[in-house]
This record gives C-alpha cells, sequence and structure tokens, in this order.
C-alpha cells in the first residue's frame, strides 16, 4: 500500500491540476486558435482616426504660429526689391541700427537698384523697451517683430521669422540678405561685383562664409550642442550666420523645410541643415569676413563683411570709404 506522504503528494497535484484547469476555462484569452495549431494572433485595435499613416508624415514640427507684433506688409507693395537685407538686432541696440540707416543700410543709396532694409526683433520681458521699439518702429517703418521671447537661444526663430516674411510679402525680391547688427557691408562690392543687377537673377543661389564643422560637445562653449539635440558627429556644410546672401526663392523653401525639421538653437547650423534637406549646397565667397579686421580703405575695398562694428566705427569706415572714392588701391 502506498505510504500516507505518497499520498498527500498525489492529492495535491490532483488539486493543483485542476486548479490550473478551471483557470484556463473561466479567463479568456487573447489568442485565437486555428486547427490544431495553437498560432496567436493579437486583437486589431483600431487606430484614433486622426492618427493615419499620413498624417503622421506631414506632422508639424515647428508650425511657427507666431503673430507679428509689429508688421510692415505693404513695404514691398510699390517696388519690386532688388536685394532685401534682414539684420538680426535686439531692442537695446538702436545705436547700431540708426548708424545702419545712415551708411550702408540706407534703402536709398543706389540709385539704379531697389534695397529695402528690414530689422528682425522678437518681443522682450520688458514692456519699456517694446514700447521704445514701437515708437522706433512708427518713425522710420524697418521694423519685424514677432511674439516669441528675443534671446539668444531663439536666433533661429528670428532668422525664419525673415524668411517668413519675405515669402510672404516680398515675393518678387531677387535676393536677400540675412545679417546682424555689428557688421559692416560694402553695398557696392555686394551689388555690383557679387550680385550683378545687369545679369539674369539666379534661382536656389546661396553663398556666404562656408563652415565645415562638427558639433561641440563643451558645455561651457557659447555653442554647445548636446547629443540628444543633434547626435550626429559633423553638421552639413553651412554660412556663418555673420552674413549669407541667397535667391529669394530660397526663402519660402527654408522656412517650408523648417516646419518639419527639429529646430536648434544654432541659426546657421540650422539654416545648413534645411538647405541639406533641400539638396542646396552653399557656395565659398571669401569676402564675408566672419572676424573683426582692423581698417584700411583698400582692406575694406576687397571684402563684403565685416564682424565687430560698433556704430561709431561703422560711421567713420562708411564716410572714410564714401569720400575717397577716387583714390586708388
Amino acid at each position: 500500500m502506498p505510504s500516507k506522504v505518497s499520498c498527500l503528494y498525489i492529492l495535491t497535484v490532483v488539486c493543483w491540476a485542476s486548479a490550473l484547469w478551471y483557470l484556463s476555462i473561466s479567463r479568456p484569452t487573447s489568442y485565437t486558435y486555428v486547427g490544431h495549431m495553437s498560432i496567436p494572433i493579437r486583437k486589431t485595435v483600431k487606430p484614433h482616426k486622426n492618427l493615419t499613416f499620413t498624417n503622421i508624415r506631414t506632422r508639424t514640427l515647428n508650425p511657427h504660429a507666431f503673430e507679428y507684433i509689429i508688421n510692415e506688409p505693404k513695404k514691398c507693395e510699390s517696388i519690386t526689391p532688388f536685394l532685401v537685407i534682414l539684420i538680426s538686432t535686439t531692442h537695446k541696440e538702436f545705436d547700431a541700427r540708426q548708424a545702419i540707416r545712415e551708411t550702408w543700410g540706407d534703402e536709398s543709396t543706389f540709385a539704379d537698384v531697389h534695397i529695402l532694409t528690414v530689422f528682425l526683433l522678437g518681443r522682450n520681458t520688458d514692456e519699456v523697451l517694446n514700447q521704445m521699439v514701437d515708437q522706433e518702429s512708427q518713425i522710420f517703418h524697418d521694423i519685424v517683430v514677432e511674439d516669441f521671447i528675443d534671446s539668444y537661444h531663439n536666433l533661429t526663430l528670428k532668422t525664419l521669422m525673415g524668411m517668413r516674411w519675405v515669402a510672404t510679402f516680398c515675393p518678387k525680391a531677387q535676393y536677400v540678405m540675412k545679417t546682424d547688427s555689428d557688421i559692416f557691408v560694402n553695398m557696392d562690392n555686394l551689388i555690383y561685383k557679387l550680385l550683378k543687377p545687369t545679369t539674369k537673377p539666379r534661382r536656389r543661389y546661396f553663398t556666404g562664409y562656408v563652415i565645415n564643422g562638427g558639433p561641440i560637445r563643451d558645455m561651457r562653449s557659447k555653442w554647445y550642442m548636446s547629443r540628444d539635440l543633434y547626435p550626429e558627429s559633423k553638421y552639413p556644410p553651412f554660412c556663418s550666420g555673420t552674413g549669407y546672401v541667397f535667391s529669394a526663392d530660397v526663402a519660402e523653401l527654408i522656412f517650408k523645410t523648417s516646419l518639419h525639421t527639429r529646430l536648434l538653437h544654432l541659426e546657421d547650423v540650422y539654416v545648413g541643415l534645411c538647405l541639406h534637406k533641400l539638396g542646396i549646397h552653399p557656395y565659398q565667397n571669401s569676402g564675408f569676413n566672419h572676424w573683426k579686421m582692423a581698417y584700411s580703405l583698400c582692406r575694406y575695398r576687397r571684402v563684403i563683411t565685416v564682424h565687430q562694428i560698433p556704430p561709431e566705427e561703422m560711421h567713420r569706415i562708411w564716410n572714410d570709404m564714401s569720400s575717397k572714392k577716387h583714390l586708388r588701391c
């Protein structure tokens, strides 16, 4: 006869088997069985009606839905500009803006070429500064402001605002220049040697000081780029944000591309990324100098841009070059 221990063991096994059998027939299963083979087939979950594949592909990453606080929508109504100059500036830089208006950015400098100068700004956290810029705009009508915070990390938004403005309100312009408020521009070289008004306008054209580099991972750097934001080891070729020139058709192309391109705070790198997506390669032009350069008449006659020029120096350079056009180098 079996011992008491054996009987107890058999009874325990039978109880466990019975419990497992009961659970298997009482709980719903997520599998469907076909024939004699147990092939698990997942239940079909109906997708939400708005989450279609098409919607996912065309979903806008950066809608740039900022409203204009200050705008000049009629600036191009009466003329078709040869060149629109977009100048990134900040609220406190009134002296710099005024120096540009009175020197190389003067819209009446050339009788045979129409030029428009537009200063780009975001919204300041100081309402007094916002009011001062508003008053300045009412006098000069050359300022465009959108409703995003004006900061270094939003420089990309500022440039995209300029692209959007050209595409919307000045689409018949031939060329566009984007630059900063501490840049001196040799307009004679820019207009007559580079863009040449008498020649056929170019399309899909982009030029400046081309940089081939990669992200800086040092968090102490002004140009730090995290791996999460940009994991690649190289940037596409891009032009220094101190000054670059492009055909006006590129403004709309870059803006539309930006709507589906993850934002980067480094404005010039981001524009280069959009150009790469568009298959547009920026041309190197040695006339675009993105460093400070000591003034001499002959040296400045050879360049298009010079960086880090304060307002008072901008006046001196402009006056000297204007008064000595008859001199040879």
